[in-house]
């Protein structure tokens, strides 16, 4: 007789993501495979026959099993957790039932608890104060959730910082359950480790070497990346980070209580004898327990060696809800001596929020959600918040959840300036040549110095700079944490159109002194390659120290040039016309001098005071037809701001996480793009993936164009292209009339087009800059894995303060200081309309005809 069997798809080795309509499965190792399970299986059966084909040692790991369940509302699909015979049988029915015809199963891993799965010696009775009546326990004698499904979010190898005091200065002090609390924190792990385990496995997936090269000419977006997804693509899930749909199994099985054995555990109650590991994480049960009961409790005692906990609304409706714990002599742990529930009062509302759900709560749970996207916002902490527990939290509760979360991972603000030295000497110890620049100030201290600026350049850089184009974008963006401050960024861009991380610096702020001093040290200590086009913003601190003879940036060591964007965006702010916007973007970008004077003079036409404004800024600054071949057709200071984009969650981090997270990155680009080179010169590839596509193109132009040979010698020629214009070019001096060739360092399709008549190979005229052994060159240089931080050499300097005078002196969400410019609206976008008087630039609120509508 045949047994009746269901297709079902496994997936394991990875992770499920869940979206609001979707959840798929992802991991570099994931890997599927079929199965056929007959209908009458077990869950128990299913376990076992998932064990055998996956391998996995069922002693060490327990399994997380969810279905792709189709919901009939929306056409939606959301994992059904597979937990009993009745999750099984409904699962193995679903291609009756709907349209699916295989079950994909997905199945994470979570490692088993051993801290507590063993006996105490003897079995000694415990005497908890003057209890005599709790009798003996066993470690694991009862289910590994115990009474409470979710008990601490401690017990794992991380450990858990807990009840740490937030930054914010003021703060509100509401958790009557924390006041007296003894903080544990685990001291074996450091922000700096967290940080690397956060890091280190997502070398090589960072940076897609195989990806398109981003143009980062004139299209700002090419290597932005999406905050707006769970887990970014270049933030891959590390195995610390797994399981973040189903945290709160994987916590809830980190404990293990002291239970009896004939006791049910069905009704969700705590039990006497229940043992915890630590009083924090009885606390954290109890706020969970409060949370799910829709109840709320107060606190009547809190010590070291006690916790007592009533009903808070035990006066006015005589509940008898209560629990009393005590410590266990000469250990860490809780043992619950004395207990009276469930609840018997009732709420006489709904209530938007809970109090027990407080900041520290919030920080527990989006700890996993932080470690995956740096810019998790504050609203998408309210809705999370919303989703796990159906309460709606106010807007500081979640940010000061989020600061807590941040200085548990992380460390502490005030101290990161403390520990920066350290970690630069670490990074000098493992990757020698890196350069480092600190500028403090004395105070009336015995050996403390008040930070003020550094300025920091990895070897790796520094090296392969001299391989890249002579082109530097230098750029400023705010700090968002504890303390104010400025982020200073300088890049160069490789032969393959790509951003090149060159240098950094944490200032006061930008400033004429901040911005001379950070090309200062990049040009006496990172390059002093001569004739290096500069591009930036038109701030004034840098236009006086690219003017300043003293500081090696004055022509002809180095170039200036302005960014095209922002000198639009100023011309927009100043006359307000689109029109004329565009035609300036016109100007700037067109190739020869003829084009640009004829958008000059619409421009002048139209606006003779836009011209005026315009001719008041040297055009070699700004018009690419005058710039002489220096900025290689980069127009804008993209290549800068793409990797503040990068940098956008970690601007929220302490000091020493921040310098942490530039160090991990440049690996990760220097990882994926030295691996492209290589590739590239093993399969003798001449040039970079980008000038190849650029030359091809240009050659399939090139096959359309009649050519007239004036000079053999000097290799004078008149080009005429399919749309009928013409253009004279000359092979020994490498100039055409369309000005391409000496803009972009590689030849023009006309160019190209007399090659091929004279039997001439046009790669000769591409620059070194654009060949693969250039571009292996910039991304060869090595960095090394920094020490384990108890092999960090001693810091024997003076003891660095956070700034007082950078702190910021107000809760909250910080007051943005960003000069807000037509840059900041998106295109499209028309003001808003009056839904009273149908007239634009106000609403209903601020309408001054309300009374007569």
């Amino acid at each position: 007789m045949s047994v009746s069997t269901t297709p079902v798809i496994c997936y394991y080795n990875g992770q499920m993501l869940r979206t609001k309509t979707d959840v798929t499965y992802e991991g570099r190792k994931a890997v599927i495979a079929p199965m056929d399970i007959p209908v009458e299986c077990t869950f128990d059966e299913l376990i076992d026959m998932i064990y055998s084909m996956t391998s996995i040692d069922k002693r060490r790991f327990n399994l997380l099993l969810n279905c792709k369940y189709l919901l009939r509302s929306g056409n939606r699909f959301q994992p059904f957790p597979i937990r009993d015979d009745s999750s099984v049988r409904r699962m193995l029915n679903m291609v009756n039932t709907t349209s699916i015809e295989e079950i994909e199963l997905f199945i994470e891993v979570v490692r088993v608890n051993t801290q507590l799965n063993q006996s105490v010696g003897g079995h000694a009775d415990l005497f908890v104060g003057n209890n005599y009546n709790v009798p003996q326990y066993e470690y694991g004698c009862g289910p590994s959730c115990g009474a409470v499904p979710e008990i601490g979010p401690n017990g794992d190898d991380e450990g858990r910082a807990d009840e740490e005091a937030d930054y914010e200065l003021n703060e509100d002090v509401d958790d009557e359950c924390n006041e007296d609390a003894d903080v544990e924190v685990d001291e074996h792990v450091s922000s700096f480790q967290n940080f690397t385990q956060l890091l280190e496995n997502e070398q090589g997936i960072y940076v897609s070497a195989q990806a398109p090269s981003c143009d980062v000419s004139n299209h700002p977006d090419d290597e932005t990346f999406d905050d707006a997804s769970p887990v970014n693509f270049h933030l891959p899930p590390t195995p610390q980070f797994e399981h973040v749909e189903n945290l709160e199994n994987a916590i809830g099985s980190c404990w293990t209580p002291w239970v009896r054995n004939s006791t049910d555990y069905s009704s969700g109650e705590f039990v006497i004898g229940q043992v915890f590991n630590s009083k924090s994480d009885l606390q954290y049960a109890a706020k969970i327990y409060s949370i799910k009961s829709h109840q709320e409790f107060s606190v009547v005692a809190s010590s070291k060696k006690l916790l007592v906990l009533r009903c808070k609304k035990a006066e006015e409706s005589q509940c008898p809800w209560k629990l009393r714990a005590m410590v266990v002599k000469d250990t860490s742990l809780f043992v619950i001596n004395k207990y009276t529930g469930p609840h018997s009062c009732v709420n006489p509302c709904l209530n938007r929020d809970h109090h027990q759900l407080d900041a520290n709560l919030v920080a527990t749970h989006i700890k996993a959600l932080l470690k995956a996207q740096f810019t998790l916002t504050t609203s998408a902490i309210q809705a999370s918040v919303m989703e796990k527990w159906g309460y709606q939290i106010s807007y500081k509760k979640a940010l000061d959840g989020k600061h807590k979360a941040i200085r548990q991972l992380f460390g502490d603000f005030s101290q990161s300036y403390t520990e920066l030295p350290r970690f630069f000497l670490a990074i000098e110890q493992s990757n020698p040549g890196c350069v480092v620049v600190w500028k403090t100030c004395t105070i009336n201290m015995l050996n403390t110095e008040v930070f003020q600026r550094v300025f920091w350049s990895f070897k790796p850089s520094i090296e392969g700079f001299e391989h890249c184009r002579p082109i530097m974008s230098v750029d400023g963006t705010h700090l968002y944490g504890k303390y104010k401050g400025k982020l200073l960024i300088a890049m160069g861009c490789d032969g393959n159109n790509q951003l090149f991380p060159l240098a950094f610096a944490i200032t006061e702020g930008e400033n004429t002194d901040s911005w001379g001093w950070f090309l200062a040290c990049i040009r006496n200590r990172v390059t002093q390659r001569t004739g290096i086009c500069v591009i930036s913003d038109r701030h004034p601190g840098i236009m006086a120290a690219m003017s300043d003879p003293h500081l090696g940036w004055a022509a002809p060591s180095a170039y200036h040039r302005i960014c095209m964007r922002h000198l639009a965006s100023n011309f927009m702010t100043r006359f307000k016309d689109k029109i004329l916007k565009n035609l300036v973007c016109r100007a700037a970008l067109a190739t020869t001098k003829r084009k640009f004077n004829k958008h000059l003079s619409t421009i002048g036409r139209i606006n003779s005071e836009a011209l005026d404004w315009l001719e008041a800024i040297p055009s070699q600054l700004w018009a690419l037809s005058h710039d002489g071949g220096r900025r290689y057709g980069l127009m804008t200071t993209n290549i800068s701001e793409v990797f503040n984009s990068v940098l956008k969650g970690a601007r929220s981090l302490p000091v020493t996480a921040l310098v942490q997270l530039t160090f991990f990155r440049l690996n990760g680009y220097f990882v994926a793009r030295r691996e492209l080179g290589a590739n590239r010169l093993a399969s003798v590839e001449q040039f970079t993936p980008y000038v190849d596509a650029q030359l091809q193109g240009r050659v399939l132009k090139a096959g359309s164009m009649e050519i007239v040979l004036y000079d053999h010698l000097q290799g004078v020629f008149h080009v005429k292209s399919r749309r009928g214009r013409t253009h004279r070019l000359n092979l020994h001096d490498k100039n055409c009339t369309c000005g391409k060739t000496l803009i972009y360092g590689f030849p023009c399709s006309h160019m190209i087009a007399a090659c091929q008549h004279r039997c001439v190979d046009f790669r000769l005229f591409v620059e070194g800059y654009y060949t693969t052994r250039s571009y292996y060159d910039t991304w060869g240089s090595l960095f090394h894995p920094i020490f384990n931080e108890d092999e960090w050499p001693l810091y024997n300097g003076p003891t660095i303060i956070a700034p007082q005078s950078m702190q910021r002196l107000r809760s909250g969400r910080p007051i943005s200081t960003r000069l807000h410019n037509e840059m900041d609206a998106r295109e499209g976008i028309t003001s808003i309309t009056c839904g009273l008087c149908k007239q634009l630039g106000h609403n209903r609120r601020s309408c001054k005809n309300r009374s007569q509508v």
